[in-house]
């Protein structure tokens, strides 16, 4: 089974310090948020992981070169300036993994989610499958409501944050055309819509590392565990 790390968003909320350094890149706990994914894939059997890229993407590249340091084998995504969006990257990387469900990871987020959960999931063709947390203080609204395992449309004290984590199958993607910026939110109310789209919950430790803050927070915490 094969990762995508979402590594090319332009990190306004960050700036300054996504100004000359690529979000993914910024360091907490001693090492880049990116590293953080790398090593967890690693240690939980992935092998092939896919990288987007746009905003100082070559950094990216420079830093993690083929992964062979983590036992892996990365391969990059470039997008244009202004990238292409969630959903528009994953079906612009579509090339480079394969035919299989994949799992998808945001470059932006810190968590402790077992990635060994979902190497080789089962997941019908034109299928999702989300991991949802609990609501951060930032996003108190949530995104969605789980009814069992069955992804549903946000219903009122009882809805939960996408965690920026989830298992797709190829074909999810397939009436995007390649190039075509694209949000993920528009593909998954349509699978809510006709019942493909399942998840689950997370408890664990999970940070959207979305501002300077969050970050130097998350940092702390780290070097201080």
């Amino acid at each position: 089974m094969k990762a995508m790390i979402l590594a090319a968003g332009r990190g306004e909320r960050m700036r300054p310090l996504t100004d000359r350094t690529p979000k993914p890149l910024l360091p907490a706990g001693g090492k880049p948020l990116i590293v953080w994914h790398l090593e967890r894939l690693a240690a939980a059997g992935f092998r092939d992981v896919v990288i987007n890229h746009a905003h100082l993407g070559e950094q990216i590249e420079q830093a993690l070169g083929d992964g062979e340091k983590w036992g892996l084998t990365i391969r990059y995504s470039p997008e244009p300036p202004g990238a292409l969006e969630t959903a528009g990257g994953i079906a612009q990387a579509l090339p480079l993994l394969g035919d299989a469900p994949f799992l998808v990871v945001n470059g932006d987020v810190y968590c402790t989610v077992d990635f060994g959960h979902f190497f080789d999931f089962p997941l019908e063709p034109g299928r999702a499958h989300l991991v949802l947390v609990d609501n951060p203080t930032h996003h108190a609204g949530g995104d969605f409501s789980l009814d069992g395992d069955r992804v549903v449309y946000a219903q009122s004290e009882q809805t939960l944050t996408y965690a920026g984590i989830g298992v797709f199958s190829p074909a999810f993607f397939h009436a995007i055309p390649p190039g075509q910026p694209l949000k993920l939110r528009p593909l998954l109310d349509a699978a809510i819509t006709a019942g493909t789209l399942s998840g689950e919950r997370f408890a664990g430790h999970w940070v959207d590392v979305g501002t300077p803050q969050r970050l130097a927070e998350l940092d702390q915490e780290l070097r201080t565990a």
